[in-house]
């Protein structure tokens, strides 16, 4: 019985002996949140060229985006609410140049698709 006492206290010793109790304190520069301000606001002035797959419904515009999203999979999609419709559009081209070279790609498999003059970013 000593025996088996004195190993649980040399194990609850041990215990407390090896445990750390750390703090972390993250000293960052002012001028970081200064810089991703300015990003942030490059950003939404940003001007870009979208290509128009399809527009329909909801589930008709769900249904474009899936096969879009497998058709090609390195351009971001995503579903625009356009009173009354839905409508698909992809990528976000800096140039006219990338745009229309992406753009005629699109249209072999989506014949019905349209090359977007630039809006402005809302993300």
């Amino acid at each position: 019985m000593k025996t088996i006492s004195t190993l649980l206290f040399a194990v609850c010793f041990a215990h407390v002996s090896y445990s750390q109790g750390a703090q972390v304190n993250i000293q960052q520069d002012d001028k970081i949140d200064k810089l991703l301000e300015i990003y942030k606001s490059a950003l939404s002035s940003t001007e870009y060229y979208q290509i128009q797959v399809g527009f329909g419904n909801s589930s008709k515009a769900q249904e474009i985006k899936s096969n879009v999203e497998i058709d090609f999979p390195e351009l971001p999609s995503r579903i625009d609410f356009d009173s009354p419709t839905y409508r698909v559009r992809l990528g976000k081209f800096k140039t006219k140049l990338e745009a229309e070279r992406k753009f005629n790609e699109v249209r072999i498999k989506y014949p019905d698709a349209m090359l977007l003059k630039p809006k402005k970013s809302t993300k």
